[in-house]
């Protein structure tokens, strides 16, 4: 398969995972007898694109030697302060690249690279500036919340920053998206931190494609579980049993 000079891949692997009860870096955390990043590795792999950027932070030097012999760079966010700051830290390898952006999370093992070849095709097909992955789920719990004007996405909210109304959405975000490098440099500039959280916000920037007439469009994920993340020591245990049982 030849590379995809088109496509560019940064995997959010920064977090501490103090819930993980582990001293491991929580993207080395071992699962079904892997270190956790090495899915969403994979999963990017299988896309052949032209630069992989693993944004690390806690524990970066043992994720770093962990993958050294992998063709990938590493850019560190140090502290962390949201999943748009992880994202610019990776903008210096991003800079004069003209084509998308796929942004995955160390931490959600379970994505497919078919449905990441979904989201690319949608992406393209209707010239989206961003292309979200999201999932519909009964209980949505702490998961950002799809906001709606009938068919078109208006904006992704923290569920911390919802209000009650908002709350009783079922899409959700599921973390996984597809950006124009075009819009995504700029906008990763703009965005600020008043929010509940004092966190700079990756979901900002369907606001600001909205509020300038650009499309964001999304894919439905088609299995609710591949966008599971792994933020407790029980979650990692609940997707080692989804892994058992499906492989």
């Amino acid at each position: 398969m030849s590379i995809n000079k088109n496509l560019a891949i940064v995997i959010m692997a920064a977090g501490k995972g103090t819930r993980m009860k582990s001293d491991l870096p929580k993207v080395l955390a071992p699962l079904c007898g892997k270190p956790m990043l090495e899915y969403a590795l994979s999963s990017a792999r299988a896309l052949d694109p032209k630069k992989i950027i693993v944004v690390v932070g806690h524990g970066r030097d043992m994720v770093k030697e962990q993958f050294s012999d992998h063709d990938i760079s590493f850019a560190t966010q140090e502290p962390q302060l949201g999943t748009a700051h992880a994202v610019a830290q990776a903008t210096g390898y991003l800079e004069g690249f003209d084509g998308d952006v796929v942004i995955l999370s160390g931490d959600v093992p379970l994505i497919k690279p078919e449905t990441i070849k979904r989201m690319l095709e949608t992406h393209k097909n209707s010239n989206a500036a961003i292309t979200v992955l999201t999932l519909k789920l009964d209980d949505a719990a702490s998961y950002g919340r799809v906001i709606r004007q009938g068919d078109t996405i208006t904006a992704i909210v923290e569920a911390k920053d919802a209000t009650p109304e908002q709350l009783e959405v079922k899409e959700i975000n599921s973390g996984i998206y597809v950006f124009k490098n075009s819009f995504l440099l700029p906008s990763l500039k703009r965005v600020d931190n008043s929010n509940a959280q004092g966190e700079y916000y990756l979901t900002d920037l369907v606001n600001m494609a909205f509020d300038e007439g650009l499309v964001v469009n999304c894919v439905l994920a088609e299995d609710a579980k591949e966008a599971l993340g792994i933020n407790t020591a029980d979650d990692l245990e609940n997707i080692e049993r989804i892994m058992k049982t499906t492989s």
